[in-house]
């Protein structure tokens, strides 16, 4: 049975203004959770729905007000040290001394961490996020995809358990995505625990085990990544057409149609009834020659628009 890597039991943040502009706001409202050793774990929310105070709290950055946290064993209140020690923080702000090497800066942390000399894994963490050959370059002088991987592998320098990615591939293109992605697998491979946030839904609907989902400081949803996106309950047959008139109406019993100015029909309907057929006789008695045709069973994206739109 694999151990608890992180438990939050009735977590609860109040910002209260001493000027008096508002009385107080409640960041996080009695979140409860656990996360099991070895996950990919997101956690998710609009702006404002308290992500970053949860991040904050976990980094010793913000004092939470009620609930109790538990890292690797250890209470955040009781064991502050072995909690901070217990996990690496990945920032979403690029933060590097341009003068300083990745060997260097990787050196430093270690020793802020208080790591011995003899114990630090300095080479073996920049080839495993595939800096090796710029260890002894300049910070400044690396791409934007090497800087978020030293990023990360000054996280790990202390070797925690637990790595924590704040919004990791913002700014961030294509391929550099992709390589930092596979720098993370790796690292999940050989054992450590994922937590992330990001804005890119798709990229926590193919990485994470499971995911939670926080608006307006409460826990809207948690659950595997496939649970949530079966809550869909919609369809979606985009069909591209060779023209379409200007005072062109469809109507038929249980679809929803929606009409672009690019030659595009959306036609949606509930997911567990069988409207292809009926779709394809309609439009052809409408006299729109079909030139191709996409289904879209609805992705993390709806679920999230679905939980956070109130």
């Amino acid at each position: 049975m694999n151990k608890i890597a992180l438990s939050v039991e009735n977590l609860t943040k109040v910002y209260t203004d001493n000027k008096k502009k508002w009385s107080s706001l409640k960041a996080l409202n009695h979140i409860t959770f656990e996360v099991m050793q070895g996950e990919v774990f997101g956690v998710l929310g609009p702006n404002g729905a308290g992500k970053t105070t949860f991040l904050n709290i976990l980094s010793g950055t913000v004092v939470k007000t009620d609930g109790t946290v538990n890292v690797w064993g250890f209470d955040l209140d009781r064991n502050p040290r072995q909690v901070r020690a217990s996990i690496g923080i990945v920032p979403q702000e690029v933060n590097l001394d341009a003068f300083f090497s990745p060997k260097q800066l990787l050196e430093l942390q270690a020793g802020l961490y208080g790591v011995k000399e003899k114990d630090r894994i300095t080479d073996l963490i920049l080839k495993m996020v595939s800096l090796d050959k710029q260890a002894n370059s300049y910070s400044r002088s690396l791409s934007g995809g090497m800087k978020r991987r030293l990023l990360i592998a000054k996280a790990m320098v202390h070797q925690p358990p637990i790595l924590i990615l704040d919004e990791p591939t913002a700014g961030v293109d294509v391929e550099l995505r992709k390589n930092l992605w596979e720098n993370v697998k790796e690292l999940n491979k050989v054992g450590v625990t994922i937590i992330l946030t990001t804005h890119y839904l798709f990229e926590a609907q193919e990485m994470c085990n499971r995911i939670a989902i926080i608006n307006k400081g409460n826990l809207v949803a948690l659950d595997t990544t496939q649970k949530l996106l079966d809550r869909i309950q919609t369809k979606k047959i985009t069909f591209k057409v060779e023209k379409i008139e200007n005072n062109l109406k469809l109507k038929l019993e249980g679809i929803d149609f929606k009409i672009s100015s690019e030659n595009t029909i959306v036609a949606t309907f509930e997911k567990d009834t069988d409207k292809f057929n009926l779709l394809l006789d309609f439009l052809k008695l409408n006299n729109l020659k079909i030139l191709d045709i996409a289904t879209d069973d609805g992705d993390l994206e709806d679920v999230f628009v679905q939980l956070t739109k109130s």
